[in-house]
């Protein structure tokens, strides 16, 4: 309200027998005030506050202007008059205000503070009870956690829970969304309504304000007009006042013409299409470049009124008390001791493992990006990261003829060692007659030493003309005359 320009009034107490109301800026105390006091919302109250007497040093101290809670009240009639807001937003506003006070016992959430963590002042400890604390860490302070402390810091005694934010703030987000798309395309709609009347309600605030300083000035006018001209004390004093009116007067109608001057565009009709694929997308405008984690933090306290955590072996389960009453039954998954949002999908690291031991870091590289994989940050694999994946996970490099050593043969290779084509290996693997061993698909084929002796004991050179007729060697003498393929060949 200060940034805008916009005063309120206040009593001047300067004088108990003459009090006056003056406009000024607003502060804390005076802001709530109007919010807490209950003749904003038309009722009128009596008996809000009490005295209590008490006895120190033998003499008696009164104290006065204790609250009192509202079923103590004296009297209290509601609709009593014209109110600014109803009675039930008035209510609204009371709970708001409670649940914004910080450090006011277990029950109040706490106000929005700065921080990219979604959930803090709305998750309790299902072990005991305690709310759950919030801190950053790492290089850029952005690295958050949540956990519950009140039993180390009350009683001495370990810390019960704590975990990493990222996947539970994920987990929760994901379950608002979903409630809320229904509502999207509603929240689209109010969105363009409201920017069209945004800036005329704040150009009406700045035109109460030149009113408001045109009368102020009129009035010291008058007052210096009647005043004696002899009288050069007062009449300079009147002067001094006139003065001061007038250049804020001449404040308020700068700022009205700055407005006019800087008066919004129209809701486009691209922006009118653009807010309502958000309304129907609403993960679209939750990742929006535009939409802060204060806006998202609202949101979330809009719809959920607390969520209780509990740690059940390697889960995070949350049970979420959403607004309505409702409740909903969360499950993530926690990350061991050493991982973090960073690491590498789980099963990287056993498919680098079994490849290890057939490839070098060079060819694991390669394969991996011809099979789509990406590493934690979501980068391409090089030589360089393979190293370090494997360094960091213990996994033994691979050496030159490894996997001669072990008996061990690539389809190439073994292709190579029986004088036959890699297509021609590959259908007698496909077709059973040769034993094979691959990790998963676009992994190299692995063929032991043992298999291919025992394929030259059964097969001989009848392993020569595999091609892509379904021809089993018992058949395959039988067969050959008729078989096209074969015409003009010389068996051995």
């Amino acid at each position: 309200m200060r940034r805008e320009g916009i005063m309120l009034p206040a009593v001047n107490y300067k004088r108990a027998a003459d009090r006056a109301i003056v406009w000024k800026p607003p502060v804390y105390n005076t802001v709530h005030h109007i919010l807490t006091n209950p003749i904003y919302a038309g009722a009128y109250a009596f008996g809000r506050t009490c005295s209590k007497v008490t006895i120190e040093a033998g003499r008696k101290r009164i104290l006065r202007g204790i609250r009192r809670d509202r079923a103590d009240w004296e009297v209290l009639l509601i609709d009593h008059h014209e109110g600014y807001l109803s009675w039930h937003d008035f209510e609204r506003n009371q709970r708001l205000i409670t649940d914004n006070a910080t450090s006011k016992g277990l029950v109040p959430r706490g106000a929005l503070r700065r921080g990219e963590l979604l959930l803090g002042g709305l998750l309790r400890c299902g072990h005991c009870g305690r709310k759950l604390h919030v801190s950053y860490s790492g290089s850029n302070g952005n690295t958050g956690r949540y956990h519950c402390r009140g039993a180390q810091v009350n009683h001495g005694t370990d810390p019960c829970i704590g975990f990493g934010s990222l996947r539970v703030d994920q987990a929760v987000s994901a379950e608002v969304l979903q409630r809320l798309q229904p509502l999207g395309m509603e929240a689209a709609i109010k969105a363009i309504e409201t920017s069209t009347v945004q800036a005329g309600e704040k150009r009406r605030n700045v035109e109460l304000a030149l009113e408001q300083a045109r009368y102020e000035a009129a009035h010291a006018r008058r007052q210096y007009d009647a005043v004696d001209p002899d009288n050069r004390l007062v009449a300079g004093e009147l002067e001094r006042r006139w003065n001061a009116a007038l250049v804020a007067v001449r404040e308020r109608q700068d700022e009205l013409d700055a407005l006019d001057r800087h008066k919004p565009e129209a809701l486009g009709e691209e922006e009118r299409r653009s807010l309502l694929r958000m309304g129907a997308d609403l993960e679209l405008a939750w990742h929006h470049a535009n939409a802060t984690a204060i806006t998202r933090k609202r949101i979330i306290r809009a719809v959920i009124r607390e969520i209780v955590v509990a740690i059940e072996d390697d889960h995070i389960k949350m049970l979420v008390h959403w607004q309505g009453g409702d409740h909903t039954a969360l499950s993530v998954r926690k990350n061991k001791a050493g991982h973090h949002r960073w690491g590498a999908p789980p099963d990287i690291e056993d498919l680098i493992r079994a490849l290890a031991r057939q490839l070098p870091d060079r060819a694991i590289a390669s394969l991996l990006n011809r099979l789509g994989k990406i590493t934690g940050r979501l980068n391409g694999w090089t030589q360089s990261r393979v190293c370090t994946f494997r360094n960091q996970h213990d996994i033994a490099v691979y050496k030159k003829d490894e996997r001669s050593e072990r008996g061990e043969y690539t389809l190439q290779e073994t292709a190579a060692k029986l004088g036959l084509r890699p297509m021609t290996v590959l259908r007698m693997i496909r077709a059973g007659d040769l034993k094979a061993e691959q990790y998963c698909k676009g992994t190299p084929w692995i063929i032991r030493h043992e298999d291919i002796e025992q394929l030259d004991i059964q097969a001989g050179a009848d392993t020569v003309h595999y091609h892509n007729h379904r021809i089993s060697r018992s058949s395959f003498f039988n067969n050959i005359a008729r078989c096209a393929l074969c015409r003009g060949i010389g068996l051995p």
